[in-house]
Order: C-alpha cells, then sequence, then structure tokens
C-alpha cells in the first residue's frame, strides 16, 4: 500500500514539478499548455479514448460509440471555437488549410496506415507514454516521416490545390456554427444507424471524455492562439535533430519561413504544439502508472514486424504533413474550428483505414510466415 501511495504521490508531483520548470525557462503560457497537453494524455489514456481504435470498431464490429464520441467532442468545441475566431480573429487562428491532390492523397495513406500501426498521431503520443515500446518506434518513424514531409511539401503542393476555404467564409459564423453542429450530427446519426443494437450510444466514460477533450481544445485555443495539433510539433522535433547533425534545414522552402525559421532557431519550449505533445506523453505515462496493477507490454516481435511498426510510423508522419494534419489537427480541430479541409480529410482518411483494416492481417500472415522460413532455416 506504502509503495503505491508513493508512487501516486509522485505521479502527482510530476507534471507540476515539468510545469515548474517549464515556467522558469520559457514563462506562463508554455508551463500552462504542456498542463494542457498533461490533461490531453489523462483523458485519452485514462478514459480510454482514441480515433483509430473507434474507427476500426465501426467497420468490423459495427460498434459507432466510439466515432459517435469523437463527433460529440468535434460539435462541443465548435460550439465555442467557431464564435471565438469570430470574436478575435487578430489573436485566434483556426486550422485552416486547403483542399488539394496531396492533402486528399495524404489524408487516405494516414487512414490505411494508422490501422496498421495501431495508431494515430496522438495515439503514437499516448502508447510510447504508456510504456509501449511499438509505440515509442512507431513515434520515432512518425518524427522522421513527418520532418521529410516538409522538405517535400512545396513540391506535392504544387500538383493543384485550392484556396484555403472555411464554412464561415461561406455561411458566416452563426451559419457556419449551424451547418458544423448539422454535419457532425447526420455522421452521427449515420454511425448510430449502422451499428448493432447495444454498440449506439457512448458509454459513460466517453461522454465525460468528449466533454473534458473539448474545454481542453478550447483552453488550447485560448491560451496558443491556435487549435490543438500534433504534426507540426514532430516535425519540428525532425528538424531540430537534422539541423544539429549538420543539415542545412533553413535552405528548405517550408523552413524558410520566417515564422518556421523562427522555431527551429529558438527552444522547443517555444513551441506551442511540441509543449502539448510532451504533455500528452507526460500525462499518458500517469494516467497508465496511476493503476496498481500494469499490463506485461509484449514487444516480442520479429526483426520484419520492427521494420513494419517504422515503416508505418514514417508513412503516418509523411502523409500526415502532406494532409496539413492527422485526426487531431485536421479531423477535430479542422472541423471544430471551421476547415473545409477537415471534412474531406475524414472522408479520404475513413477510406484508407477501411482498406488499412484489411491489409493489416496480410502483412501479418505475411511477416509471420517470413519467420517461420527463418526458423526452418
Amino acid at each position: 500500500m506504502i509503495s503505491v501511495l508513493t508512487t501516486r504521490l509522485v505521479l502527482l508531483v510530476l507534471p507540476l514539478l515539468l510545469a515548474g520548470a517549464v515556467f522558469s525557462t520559457a514563462g506562463p503560457r508554455s508551463a500552462l499548455l504542456l498542463l494542457v497537453g498533461v490533461g490531453f494524455g489523462l483523458v485519452l489514456e485514462g478514459l480510454r479514448f482514441g480515433f483509430a481504435g473507434p474507427w476500426r470498431l465501426a467497420v468490423t464490429e459495427r460498434d459507432g460509440r466510439g466515432v459517435i464520441a469523437q463527433l460529440v467532442a468535434i460539435g462541443l468545441t465548435a460550439l465555442i471555437a467557431i464564435p471565438l475566431l469570430d470574436f478575435a480573429p487578430g489573436e485566434l487562428a483556426g486550422a485552416h488549410a486547403p483542399i488539394g491532390l496531396a492533402m486528399i492523397g495524404g489524408a487516405f495513406v494516414f487512414g490505411a496506415a494508422m490501422q496498421i500501426v495501431m495508431g494515430c498521431g496522438s495515439g503514437t503520443l499516448v502508447n510510447a507514454g504508456s510504456g509501449n515500446l511499438a509505440g515509442a518506434v512507431a513515434l520515432v518513424g512518425f518524427i522522421i516521416g513527418s520532418f521529410a514531409g516538409t522538405l517535400h511539401l512545396d513540391w506535392w503542393t504544387s500538383l493543384g490545390s485550392l484556396p484555403v476555404l472555411t464554412i464561415q467564409d461561406l455561411a458566416g459564423s452563426n451559419g457556419g456554427l449551424a451547418a458544423t453542429l448539422a454535419g457532425l450530427l447526420a455522421i452521427a446519426v449515420i454511425f448510430f444507424r449502422r451499428s448493432d443494437p447495444g454498440k449506439r450510444l457512448p458509454p459513460g466514460r466517453l461522454w465525460v471524455a468528449a466533454v473534458l477533450l473539448a474545454v481542453l481544445a478550447v483552453l488550447n485555443l485560448v491560451i496558443a492562439g491556435q487549435p490543438w495539433g500534433i504534426v507540426y510539433g514532430l516535425g519540428l522535433w525532425g528538424a531540430k535533430a537534422a539541423q544539429a547533425g549538420g543539415m542545412d534545414v533553413a535552405a528548405n522552402v517550408f523552413w524558410s519561413n520566417p515564422t518556421n525559421t523562427g522555431r527551429l532557431n529558438q527552444s522547443v519550449l517555444t513551441d506551442f504544439t511540441s509543449l502539448t505533445n510532451f504533455g500528452i506523453v507526460v500525462g499518458a505515462l500517469v494516467a497508465m502508472r496511476w493503476r496498481p496493477v500494469l499490463a506485461k507490454q509484449v514487444t516480442n516481435f520479429a526483426a520484419s514486424g520492427w521494420a513494419s511498426i517504422v515503416i508505418a510510423g514514417l508513412l503516418l508522419g509523411y502523409s500526415a504533413r502532406l494532409a496539413f494534419g492527422c485526426n487531431v489537427g485536421a479531423f477535430f480541430s479542422g472541423i471544430s474550428t471551421g476547415s473545409l479541409h477537415g471534412w474531406v480529410w475524414f472522408a479520404a482518411a475513413f477510406a484508407g483505414s477501411f482498406y488499412g483494416i484489411r491489409l493489416r492481417p496480410i502483412l501479418l500472415r505475411l511477416a509471420e510466415s517470413r519467420q517461420a522460413i527463418g526458423r526452418a532455416a
């Protein structure tokens, strides 16, 4: 009992100590965002709220509860975020991006890859924080892939894209909010009707998680001046590592942008997306270790299995950069702040997820066959 109490005391103090360190280094705004990230991690891991898993269950088991909970969280966020953006356009920015060929293709590939690796952008952070070694390896691949995507983004976007469009541009703030909520409700009804009885209404923990995520997302918007995101921070980590290794990263079109160059040359603790990413890892760690009994993490993969995880992580990061976000930055924050690209991203990523679900067992069988051949040889 004493060891459990001691562990929990350490877990309670850890985020506060880290926030204090960030406060002394980068100021109160950065410290608050780290704590917001911790909140995200606690909710995602502690209440088992995810993105990739619910999409898979909706397809394989006709269980729409997780997806409906996602839509509820997005709708609750939009109720506050869209009016806030209209109220303070110069201070707050939405997760707005153009719809283009590369964006659609990137979202499709991302949807497929996240089912192969069993995790999305936030999922890799949560898995890494909760002690899942496979998740940590996938995260490394995600970081490298996201950075690689920034190096080629200019070429991919040159293939053709529309101007940045928001639903507020088309229908105004009030009309855009109404249209967003109506669209989310329509999709929720589709998943509700296509789900089996008993697998339609989210359980209590997911309702609580949806509300908490919405509150945290709004806090992120107000404190950072931008919505919750994942991908940019991971790409920045890769860029900083490449720069430390001697690469002239700032010569690239993406990183030569003054804003990106500034973040590249400043402390990572001044980058808001990085701070919430760090917080998610810490929050997931706290939520996982809070439980007195921990399930043993099994990571007995063959070399080909680890290679598949790295490759899938690379694809996740690269495709997310081309798609202007993952389930968080494009789907959650894009739709909740009125970006039309968020809706297109959702359609393309869900289609990719559908095929990724069917591709995963094939890849697993191939890996098992190669492992068996290796033992026989």
